[in-house]
């Protein structure tokens, strides 16, 4: 094996354990959540449609951040990998801009797993786009990330979609 190669296998072994270990302390921090509840409903009807707003927001966000769904609506043609990266990441941003005014109506560890989310996604197409030379076509880059998805089961998004319907299902 030759040296890209070897660094190539050393970055995707880190990116997939550093995935793990996010995933396994989102699903501890998840379980602790769930047996802090007690079971009681809010009693105010107004509050409850904000709060499933909210939720419905964060679920459309986790949905559009996914890796898979990113890179699949977003056109690599005529672009270069720094080109496709920046839109990539731009797009990430913008969406969790668009929805941070919700995080009042949701708890903060759940709060805090959506900006994860980010960062997590973030840090893997840049990790990636590293790999490869700037001018290389868009394509390759988009093809990597779709093969990372594919080969490690451990993308954060959802463990944030199952957080989101658990807090929507303890407020219906």
């Amino acid at each position: 094996m030759d040296f890209a190669t070897d660094t190539l296998i050393y970055i995707l072994a880190s990116i997939s354990i550093m995935t793990l270990v996010t995933v396994g302390f989102y699903i501890m921090e998840f379980n602790k959540l769930k047996a802090q509840f007690n079971g009681g409903k809010p009693k105010n009807n107004e509050l409850v449609k904000l709060k499933l707003q909210a939720l419905e927001r964060f679920t459309l966000y986790a949905e559009r951040s996914s890796l898979k769904n990113l890179v699949s609506r977003t056109p690599a043609t005529g672009l270069r990998v720094v080109d496709l990266q920046l839109v990539l990441l731009e797009t990430l941003k913008s969406e969790y801009e668009y929805n941070v005014t919700q995080q009042i109506y949701i708890d903060p560890k759940l709060w805090q797993a959506i900006g994860n989310l980010k960062d997590q996604n973030t840090y893997i197409i840049n990790q990636i786009a590293g790999m490869l030379p700037p001018d290389t076509d868009a394509y390759e880059l988009s093809k990597r990330i779709l093969e990372y998805v594919s080969t490690t089961d451990a993308e954060l998004s959802g463990i944030v979609l199952n957080a989101l319907q658990y807090e929507a299902n303890i407020l219906l």
